[in-house]
């Protein structure tokens, strides 16, 4: 609406929007509070000691889920607007809040556990709070009002819909493989899988947050038949994306078992295998994430979701036949980047629908700039190697890793308009700072 600059279709749409939000927020909480709440008392593999505590940690996971769905249509106006710096703010005082909370843990008296749960909780209360205040205030659409559009709220549904395919079938693949493995192996591999996910969700924000300012600008250039503006932003995002997670998986990559030792100390085993296995997906997968808005904006996602929602929702069978037969837990981890690398091909080969879509130019724009940098960094990890066994030591290997990923960036994977505009901001930068 925003792209076409219809804003009184904006307002109808996002009451619509809101509506469904609020439907489907009373869906999963019947089915989170029957057979959800049965799975958690009858099939996960919990100690009965700390089986009150998993049941109070499921009720807020359940209340902070809603609270995001709920919040999800005011966000995606802001992110809409392209108000970025709220954006900004707002995950700055979230992390703040979090980072009280683990000081909180130190001198509260009661499960630490539950508290934490239930502290996690009261921070979604505040950020929705934040989010629906401002967005109320700022933007006229946000003020909700019942609507009766039956055509929108059916192209909505619909959209919705397929869409609720594919976050189901993600969610079915994390959290079903989760559990197989509780089965499988007891919660000792969960919580290595949970250090994993802790990598990945660090890493994966660098990209996740450049995206968010990237998606508007595509959604709206395809909405205006912009064509040439909307693949030039879909290739730099690409690119943009897959060199930011770089950076950090070149940092991580090869210390992690050091950085788990002056971190954690003991951690479970395959913790550190877990974690450069999800690292290589989150690279695999950023460099697909603005061809995937691409897909989005046409709105015609019918087969393009059934497709991704079933190659994502294959992992958890599949890797249930391999743990069957014997294999070792890492086996998840090998089956989820052959489907990652799926992913990207079905999002790539989606694009051919879309006007002015030419192979030749994302090879050259980012697939071959991607892979001379990522070829450099791999062979520096082969062939050289810094000692990591203090913590200065493996800052430093952590700082050149960075200096020449960042380097090799620069020299190799940028176009010279791109090397050009970033010397010029850096210059202008500097101006402005010196007075």
């Amino acid at each position: 609406d925003l792209g076409k600059k219809d804003y009184e279709h904006l307002k109808t749409t996002f009451s619509v929007t809101l509506q469904i939000y609020i439907l489907i927020a009373l869906i999963i909480i019947f089915l989170a509070e029957t057979l959800g709440l049965w799975f958690v008392l009858n099939k996960l593999v919990i100690p009965a000691e700390r089986l009150t505590a998993a049941v109070w940690i499921y009720q807020a996971a359940i209340i902070s889920f809603l609270l995001t769905i709920i919040t999800t249509p005011y966000m995606a106006s802001l992110i809409a607007h392209e108000n970025m710096n709220i954006y900004a703010y707002v995950s700055i005082i979230e992390a703040v809040l979090k980072l009280v909370i683990v000081f909180l843990l130190q001198v509260l008296p009661y499960d630490k556990l539950i508290v934490y749960a239930f502290l996690l909780t009261t921070v979604s209360f505040i950020i929705t709070f934040i989010y629906r205040t401002y967005c109320k205030k700022k933007y006229q659409e946000c003020k909700f009002q019942l609507t009766k559009d039956k055509k929108l709220f059916k192209e909505i549904i619909s959209y919705s819909s397929w869409n609720l395919f594919g976050n189901v079938a993600t969610i079915c693949k994390n959290q079903g493989v989760a559990i197989i493995m509780n089965i499988f192996f007891g919660p000792i591999i969960n919580a290595a899988q949970g250090i994993a996910n802790q990598i990945s969700g660090v890493t994966s924000t660098f990209s996740n947050n450049f995206l968010q300012a990237v998606r508007p600008q595509i959604i709206k250039s395809y909405a205006g038949n912009n064509y040439e503006d909307m693949w030039k932003t879909t290739f730099l995002g690409c690119k943009i994306s897959y060199f930011l997670v770089l950076l950090i998986v070149t940092a991580l990559f090869s210390n992690l078992d050091h950085i788990f030792t002056l971190w954690l100390g003991d951690v479970p085993q395959y913790t550190a295998m877990f974690s450069q296995f999800t690292l290589i997906v989150v690279l695999i997968e950023s460099i697909s994430l603005p061809m995937a808005t691409v897909n989005q904006a046409t709105g015609k996602i019918a087969i393009y979701q059934t497709i991704i929602g079933v190659v994502v929702f294959l992992n958890l069978p599949i890797s249930c036949l391999f743990l069957q037969l014997g294999f070792a837990p890492t086996i998840i981890c090998v089956i989820s980047i052959i489907s990652m690398i799926g992913l990207v091909i079905i999002r790539l080969s989606f694009l051919y629908r879309i006007p002015q879509f030419n192979l030749k130019e994302i090879f050259l724009n980012v697939i071959l700039p991607c892979g001379i940098v990522t070829i450099i960094m791999f062979l520096y990890n082969q062939f050289i190697s810094l000692d990591q066994s203090t913590l200065l030591t493996l800052s430093l290997d952590v700082f050149v890793k960075i200096v020449l990923c960042s380097i090799s960036i620069f020299l190799f994977g940028l176009s010279k308009k791109e090397k050009h505009n970033i010397v010029h901001l850096i210059i202008s930068k500097l101006r402005i700072s010196n007075g």
